[in-house]
């Protein structure tokens, strides 16, 4: 298919932009493949260029023969294009909506997409498991890694290479993931340095109503306690979600097969509710026709915010079971791949100070969410203004991130990215020139070749004058593990994605260049106190006369 096809009038002269804190601009209008692009030959004028995945839904309306359309963006941004005739207004809008809602990931830009910057380092080989691996063979040899899933024939949302214990065989591992959820058996997630503890991941037990068991399941996971010890499973289901799925084959693991395993049940909500919630909040930022007590009900209604303390209440239970009480953890819900990997990614990030790094934290993207099986492309293909009903769209990244802003927003010097960092991640979530977050699965992406055909995010973000946007200018590095408070109090709307269209960040923009002026004029003053203090010390070893009493 050739992209002419879907463009009816590719150019129209005299469009005015209307754009939130930015002036209004006149000027000519250009549909491409993959964007639509105005430019004005007005000086000074900032051109606007918008990729067609970004946007998530438009609205056409007409005052006599001027037409208006309304785009509304994935990244949550509202723009506003006045058009001259009727027909024109209409092919582009037409062309538009033919556009964003391509389904073949092969025309999808990042395939078209060629890097104007210098790739100093290949993003796509920044984070691979077998590095990763060499890592925890220093800390431990009680954990391997395996190539049974190497072909992804048996278990199609797992990388090639998982970490599991060592004195379980490839045909033992190919047992227990047949009991499994989409053949996800259980896999490493993290390893407590501080004592030896582990948590791990996987699908829900296929027990159905027979109460079907597996000794290899059994003994792989029992494979990971001390001597004496308990572990817990966190299902991430409330007992009668977890109850109902045995109707369907699935279930949970019983406590006469596991008797040295707790079952915790903690209810996150999954894809509907979430997509729901995510539009309802949005729905609230953007009405501002509403008295202050209004906004706050809808703000309540929405259950975002309850949604966010679920997950970061379940993710610190993890980080607890882990550093306190001593014990290993297994943590699933249904699939595997949404609120399993939301708690075991923000439970890393409370007890590993690695992960609060800019490049710790890109191999827990990596790791948690790309390489465990996340189906962004499922997530992520629409936002909250779709005007189809969601299929399996949910804003399960979206909320992790918001969880870890949450975190950062309470230790603030305890992270080396800022919040910039985050929002960098959800907008490329859902579009992006970028190839990191196509297709569902490790399987897909290997499929689609990606690592040969598309860029990595990661190689653009790496760059230094990138990562120095990206810094935390109050960052010290903190070896101890991080305990963020999840009372309602404690937890604030996420400003810097909700809001950040619907008021100016001209204070707030402001306010942190002062800071960064403060901490640089404190850094050199630092030197020269540390100058000084050097060149007494000498003066006093020249002339001991100079000894203050």
């Amino acid at each position: 298919m050739e992209f002419a096809e879907l463009i009816k009038t590719p150019r129209v002269d005299g469009v005015v932009l209307h754009r939130p804190f930015m002036p209004t601009v006149e000027g000519t209008l250009c549909l491409t493949g993959h964007h639509l692009i105005l430019s004005s030959r007005q000086d000074n004028t900032e051109e606007l260029w918008l990729l067609h995945s970004n946007i998530d839904s438009i609205e056409k309306r007409f005052v006599g023969s001027l037409g208006h359309i309304t785009v509304k963006c994935k990244d949550l941004r509202m723009i506003q294009l006045e058009i001259t005739g009727m027909e024109e207004c209409l092919n582009i809008a037409s062309s538009i909506e033919a556009l964003s809602t391509l389904d073949l990931v092969s025309l999808m830009y990042p395939f078209f997409y060629r890097p104007m910057f210098e790739v100093i380092e290949d993003g796509w080989n920044s984070f691979l498991p077998q590095n990763a691996f060499k890592d925890l063979e220093s800390m431990t040899d009680e954990w391997r890694l395996s190539e049974v899933n190497k072909d992804f024939s048996l278990c199609p949302s797992y990388p090639p290479l998982v970490a599991v214990p060592k004195d379980f065989d490839d045909e033992t591992l190919k047992k227990v993931a047949t009991f499994r959820h989409g053949g996800r058996f259980p896999v490493l997630s993290y390893y407590h340095k501080k004592n030896g503890m582990v948590m791990m991941r996987a699908g829900q037990p296929l027990t159905g109503t027979n109460g079907r068991r597996c000794k290899e399941d059994e003994k792989l996971i029992n494979a990971t306690l001390r001597p004496g010890k308990r572990g817990y499973i966190i299902d991430t289901r409330a007992i009668n979600v977890a109850q109902q799925a045995k109707a369907r084959g699935g279930g949970f693991e019983l406590e006469a097969n596991y008797p040295q395993w707790r079952r915790i049940h903690k209810a996150i909500e999954r894809y509907n509710v979430l997509q729901e919630s995510l539009i309802k909040l949005v729905e609230a930022c953007n009405d501002q026709s509403h008295s202050m007590d209004r906004w706050l009900s809808k703000l309540e209604a929405s259950n975002w915010q309850t949604n966010v303390k679920e997950i970061l209440t379940t993710a610190c239970l993890a980080a607890q079971c882990i550093d306190r009480e001593g014990a290993s953890v297994l943590v699933h819900g249904t699939e595997g791949t949404d609120s399993t990997l939301q708690v075991t990614s923000l439970a890393q990030i409370i007890l590993d100070p690695g992960c609060r790094t800019v490049k710790g934290f890109q191999s827990l993207v990596e790791r948690e969410w790309l390489q465990a099986g996340h189906p962004f492309q499922q997530r992520c293909a629409q936002s909250a203004f779709s005007n189809s009903k969601p299929r399996h769209e949910a804003p399960v990244f979206l909320l992790f991130l918001d969880c870890v802003w949450q975190i950062l927003r309470q230790f603030p010097c305890s992270f080396e990215f800022n919040e910039s960092f985050l929002v960098l991640l959800f907008e490329h979530a859902y579009a992006s020139q970028f190839g990191t977050f196509l297709g569902n699965s490790a399987a897909e992406r290997a499929r689609l070749c990606l690592p040969e055909k598309t860029v990595s995010l990661w190689s653009w973000v790496n760059r230094p004058q990138e990562l120095e946007r990206l810094t935390n200018p109050l960052y010290e590095p903190n070896s101890l593990v991080i305990w963020p408070s999840v009372a309602p109090q404690s937890l604030l709307l996420w400003e810097g994605v909700f809001l950040r269209w619907n008021r100016s960040s001209k204070c707030l923009d402001e306010a942190y260049e002062e800071m960064v002026h403060i901490i640089e004029y404190n850094k050199e003053l630092q030197t020269k106190v540390n100058s000084l203090r050097r060149q007494l010390a000498q003066l006093e070893t020249e002339d001991p006369l100079l000894h203050t009493p």
